[in-house]
């Protein structure tokens, strides 16, 4: 480490230790010079459209105590230079998880993740001291500041690991280093990115081979075809959903209301439980959480109250209830696997009035029309007609003359101004780039 001198104080070519130590005397990290807090460590990273160097300054002046920069024309009074700034947060989130030495249990999958990550952190943290990634931030910008921001005294950190190319799990785990893992499970998702579903295999199970060499454990829904399989081909130590701790774990749905009612048996325990989830594919999700608790021995009666305690939020299997209509929110993300679950769920409820809004399911490459057809056909297999599609993928298989469809949400809602839904039971599900929350204020 050398320290370049004159009008101010600054640091260049310094080892991770060195940064380390330095990190260790600030209150977290950020990436972002509009919200910094006092005392964080900037890092300044590069994007397609921006340059975080050109706002390091800002950020010191906003209260940062050091600023990351890769750019030697910017630096100032405690700047710290480096060859690659994001590359540097990764390096020093790997460093600060084997100082810190959690349990690292890492979740990816095509659905489910987000949730399953919510659920498992409610359940554990009824025994011990957790941190869990923040909303999805869930990428090689996401996994460093979940690692980062994790309090000293963190007994287990959950990262939820999300991926778009091939290699993204192995990149993410080898800034993590989780012990254990789960795939909650492997659809139709981001083809765009990994060119075929073998693709998507390929790239979840990633995890698995990774804990093989260098983890401890995975967790697998052994209910489901593909996991088992893929689990026993990476020869990695497992233990399956519906047996844990040597006494069988299994749930079935309770109907009747809009949210997710469980009949949970484990061992001599049987206990019903009312959830706040919409949909029964949210049961996997649930069973997920409470076999990983049970097996870091958290009591059954804990995990099911944290279970049903669980309220969601930001637009995943939420019910709402409005002015003029009760809305199931599940608009946070789409692909086909997740859109079919959704409308089995919303098929099978006790409705009158039932509505479809179904936003475009996007980064589905070459296969995106025939998948948009498939959609409008297993609509019409759960004998659901009254539907309003948005988007330019449905507007490209919908024929107006049977149903609704809009290029965007901005058409949509003025038609909603002018045509007001009353007295109907509403799911919402799509894209996050489509926005159907913006329809919520007029439903």
């Amino acid at each position: 480490m050398s320290m370049t001198s004159g009008s101010f104080f600054a640091y260049d070519n310094m080892d991770i230790e060195a940064l380390y130590d330095l990190f260790l005397t600030c209150t977290g990290v950020s990436t972002d010079s509009r919200k910094i807090k006092k005392d964080e460590m900037f890092f300044a990273l590069r994007g397609e459209n921006f340059d975080g160097n050109i706002y390091a300054k800002r950020a010191l002046e906003a209260g940062a105590k050091y600023a990351v920069v890769d750019d030697p024309s910017v630096v100032t009074d405690n700047c710290i230079l480096v060859d690659n700034c994001q590359k540097q947060l990764q390096d020093l989130a790997t460093f600060h998880r084997k100082k810190s030495r959690p349990i690292v249990i890492a979740i990816t999958g095509t659905n489910g993740k987000t949730t399953t990550k919510e659920l498992l952190t409610a359940v554990l943290s009824t025994k011990y001291k957790v941190h869990a990634t923040k909303g999805n931030l869930n990428n090689q910008l996401g996994v460093p500041i979940t690692i980062l921001s994790a309090p000293s005294d963190t007994e287990i950190l959950i990262v939820e690991m999300g991926a778009s190319h091939k290699g993204d799990i192995d990149e993410l785990c080898k800034i993590a280093y989780p012990d254990f893992g789960i795939i909650t499970n492997i659809g139709v998702a981001h083809i765009q990115g990994f060119g075929s579903y073998e693709g998507v295999v390929e790239t979840k199970t990633e995890l698995y081979r990774f804990i093989a060499d260098s983890g401890i454990m995975v967790f697998y829904d052994d209910n489901d075809h593909e996991l088992v399989r893929q689990v026993y081909r990476a020869k990695v130590k497992n233990c399956k959903l519906s047996s844990v701790r040597n006494k069988s774990l299994n749930l079935f749905p309770v109907y009747g209301k809009p949210t997710l009612g469980l009949m949970v048996e484990y061992g001599d325990v049987k206990q019903e439980i009312q959830t706040n989830l919409f949909g029964a594919h949210n049961l996997a999700n649930a069973k997920a959480a409470i076999a990983i608790g049970l097996w870091f021995y958290v009591d059954i009666n804990d995990a099911l109250k944290a279970i049903s305690g669980y309220v969601p939020s930001n637009n995943r299997s939420q019910v709402l209830q409005t002015k003029h209509n009760r809305l199931i929110c599940d608009a946070y993300n789409a692909n086909p696997s997740s859109m079919r679950k959704a409308i089995d769920a919303f098929a099978s409820l006790d409705a009158e009035n039932k509505i479809c809004v179904l936003g475009d399911m996007r980064e589905l490459g070459p296969v995106s029309e025939q998948e948009h057809k498939a959609i409008l056909q297993y609509l019409e297999d759960h004998n659901l007609k009254n539907n309003i599609f948005i988007g330019p993928e449905f507007k490209k298989v919908v024929n107006p003359k049977k149903a609704k469809v809009y290029s965007n949400t901005s058409y949509a809602i003025r038609s909603l101004k002018k045509n007001p839904i009353k007295n109907a039971t509403l799911l919402l599900k799509g894209s996050r780039g489509i926005g159907l929350e913006k329809l919520y204020d007029y439903l």
